[in-house]
């Protein structure tokens, strides 16, 4: 190979690694960015979906806003891989659970917050958030 070829085939691959890389890396956010720490949040509802998939664990909870009517809220919570080092496991919030989630509002005043603890109808209460964000008090 020409030296021209080997400087090309090293910068095409160094773009490609940049590309690969780079999303993850954006898609992960602070606390302090993405949530509001004045606003805390508690709701009470039935489990309707679980995502346990990196940079963030989402499940969502279906509430009953004043009017009767059902809302849902999304939770994230930390990476999967802290949660697992916490001892808690994919499976300890399974779809049709009533639980009650404390955590922070979204900036963005959608009902997104963050998912900072979950208590289950039976009484067992589990962190979720990462270690880095706000706990509930």
């Amino acid at each position: 190979m020409a030296p021209t070829s080997v400087k090309m085939a090293g910068a095409v691959s160094a773009v490609l690694v940049a590309l690969v890389t780079v999303p993850p890396v954006l898609a992960h956010h602070s606390f302090a960015t993405e949530y509001d720490k004045t606003k805390p949040v508690s709701v009470t509802g039935v489990v309707k979906k679980v995502e346990w998939r990196n940079p963030h664990v989402w499940f969502y909870v279906d509430v009953k806003d004043a009017r009767g009517r059902v809302v849902t809220w999304g939770f994230s919570g930390g990476p999967p891989a802290f949660l697992m080092r916490q001892g808690i496991r994919k499976d300890v919030m399974k779809i049709g659970d009533v639980v009650k989630v404390e955590g922070f509002r979204a900036r963005d005043g959608s009902n997104n917050a963050s998912g900072g603890r979950v208590t289950f109808a039976d009484g067992r209460s589990v962190f979720t958030a990462s270690a880095e964000d706000a706990r509930p008090d």
